[in-house]
């Protein structure tokens, strides 16, 4: 039998790691059969959330310019190099243009198939429209798939799991509240992919509590107030009369930041400086595990801060007091009081420290005398935002976003990380384009966006739900419709999933957070005791090897290439060993 290789999902983690498979056979695997079995029911390439059947409303949160599905020399990976178009290249549209969903739908489809035709001959690709619901078989034998209304498994000597974002079935919170929601005639919305949610429930007119302020919330203000036949006239919002009103709160009780409106200039930051692959290998050799705010996040901060004054001293030495060598020398070798000593020292004015608590929670401490006081004052805070933003004297700013990709190329290599980091990084560089936030600043004003507060509270009483928020003490309101505008939780005991539930209740392991246990050297999915498996791989947001953002920006190391190639070229080796086994 030839050899066969299943990869489960074909959307954009499987496109690339097909993509990768192409470029390293011709080293690896040249010159023998192999059967790859490509399952996945959503179109190849572009899979479920980038499909064509979608509103155009939609837009992707990365200028097209910073979208890229090829490889380039920035990229520590043992693969060629097989450099190809960015999204603005192939669609011939402006770089700094935020595209529609649509659009890198077909994109994504496009690298599909060029990933097709740059596979050598003898290797013969099956797509399976149809949803995988198990994987069985020894670790040292064939695995089955087993594919939904299909009778007989698809039989594979490596399986490789791409399954992108997944469902997740409710935790106790959510189950609590929809039973409410059902008792009481209420509406209550869990956590989606909001383009898949049924907002029809949401009547015109009617308050809307809405628990989650960031990417999923831009999509959920969008199709209530433009997708329901409004439209904005510059700064101003007309309104078509079907839209609710949003009471927006979360955590930080703020929108992720806007995304950076400017181009970098000039010398860029020597990354990585205090967190590189030296630091990343002697933290993994540390016996007993390691401690994420106690061994990793002081490197990280000294990282980031690292970026941000080398940029400040270098780009803006007239808002400094001291010279850049004699402030790096001091830096390099400081610590806690010292280093905030030194800082303030060296920065005269405190906008333009690295605060990165301050940043984190904006509203902390923060009280409001009224609801109608803290509309105006978030009103400020996005104007701010707005304005820093597209403000090229604050260019420290960006070289942050350049240590935030650093830092998250390093710690991918450490796994297991819980998921606070990712939703800092997520709010501090993977936040929504510019206009979204001029367009919260016009519903606002409209009367028909609501800020609730920071460490938003949600309660079900008196047949409704009830928020409230510290930031605006004895404040309250009531509604008889809750959303939680945030993604399902990528845990592997809650996945809809029925294949991802029954890896894990076969001994797959798991994280304190519930990500799925993966080899950082190649992705190898991890049992209890730590060892890989030898024939089941796994790659994307659902794993401890999760990486930033949906897609890679041009020359930024990429560590979903650098995965996929290391992915791509275990799987061949192995392949390769069992086709000269059985040539023998």
């Amino acid at each position: 039998m030839r050899p066969s290789l299943v990869i489960v999902g074909a959307g954009p983690r499987g496109t690339g790691l097909l993509e990768r498979i192409a470029a390293n056979a011709p080293e690896l695997y040249a010159g023998s059969g192999l059967d790859l079995h490509l399952v996945d029911p959503h179109p190849p390439g572009a899979g479920r959330i980038w499909r064509a059947d979608q509103s155009p409303l939609l837009w992707m949160n990365s200028h097209a310019e910073d979208v890229t599905m090829f490889t380039d020399e920035t990229v520590d990976m043992a693969g060629p190099v097989r450099p190809g178009p960015t999204l603005h290249e192939w669609a011939g549209i402006a770089g700094r243009t935020f595209a529609d969903r649509r659009l890198q739908g077909d994109y994504l489809r496009w690298v599909h198939e060029q990933a097709l035709a740059a596979l050598p001959p003898g290797i013969t690709v099956h797509h399976h429209p149809h949803r995988a619901v198990r994987v069985g078989g020894p670790r040292e034998g064939r695995q089955q798939v087993w594919l939904e209304g299909r009778d007989r498994p698809l039989l594979a000597d490596l399986v490789v799991l791409a399954l992108g974002h997944l469902d997740a079935e409710p935790d106790d919170e959510q189950r609590s509240l929809a039973a409410y929601a059902r008792a009481h005639g209420l509406v209550h919305l869990p956590p989606d992919f909001t383009a898949d949610s049924d907002l029809t429930a949401l009547p015109a007119g009617e308050p809307v509590l809405v628990r989650g302020f960031g990417l999923a919330f831009v999509d959920l203000m969008v199709l209530l107030t433009e997708g329901r036949g409004g439209r904005y006239d510059g700064d101003t919002y007309l309104p078509s009369g079907r839209e609710p009103v949003l009471y927006v709160g979360s955590r930080r009780g703020v929108p992720y930041h806007a995304k950076i409106g400017y181009d970098w200039t000039g010398e860029r930051p020597p990354l990585p400086r205090f967190l590189g692959p030296a630091q990343t290998a002697e933290l993994l050799a540390r016996p007993g595990g390691l401690d994420f705010r106690r061994d990793v996040w002081p490197l990280v901060e000294k990282e980031l801060g690292y970026a941000h004054y080398h940029r400040l001293f270098t780009a803006h030495p007239e808002r400094t007091a001291l010279p850049w060598t004699d402030f790096e020398e001091k830096y390099a070798a400081g610590s806690g009081a010292d280093l905030a000593a030194l800082v303030a020292a060296a920065v005269p004015d405190p906008r333009d420290r690295l605060d990165l608590a301050a940043l984190d929670r904006p509203l902390d401490g923060a009280r409001y005398a009224s609801h109608e006081a803290f509309q105006e004052g978030l009103r400020g805070y996005l104007d701010a935002d707005l304005t820093r933003r597209n403000d090229p004297s604050y260019s420290q700013d960006l070289a942050v976003f350049l240590g935030l990709l650093s830092v998250y190329g390093q710690l991918v290599r450490l796994g297991n990380l819980g998921t606070w980091w990712h939703g800092f990084f997520s709010y501090l560089a993977s936040g929504p384009p510019a206009p979204r936030l001029r367009q919260m600043r016009a519903l606002s004003r409209a009367g028909l966006l609501r800020f609730v507060g920071a460490d938003m509270t949600v309660t079900a009483a008196d047949g409704v739900f009830r928020a409230a928020s510290p930031t605006v003490p004895g404040f309250a309101v009531e509604a008889r419709a809750l959303v939680e505008a945030r993604l399902p939780e990528p845990t592997v005991g809650r996945a809809r999933d029925a294949l991802l539930r029954r890896l894990h209740a076969d001994g797959a392991a798991e994280t304190p957070d519930g990500l799925l246990r993966t080899d950082p050297a190649d992705g190898r999915v991890l049992d209890a005791a730590g060892r890989p498996h030898p024939r089941r791989f796994a790659l994307g947001p659902y794993t401890d090897g999760r990486t930033p953002g949906a897609f890679t920006r041009p020359r930024t190391g990429g560590p979903a290439f650098r995965q996929n190639d290391a992915t791509a070229r275990a799987a061949l080796a192995f392949l390769r060993s069992l086709a000269v086994r059985a040539a023998a």
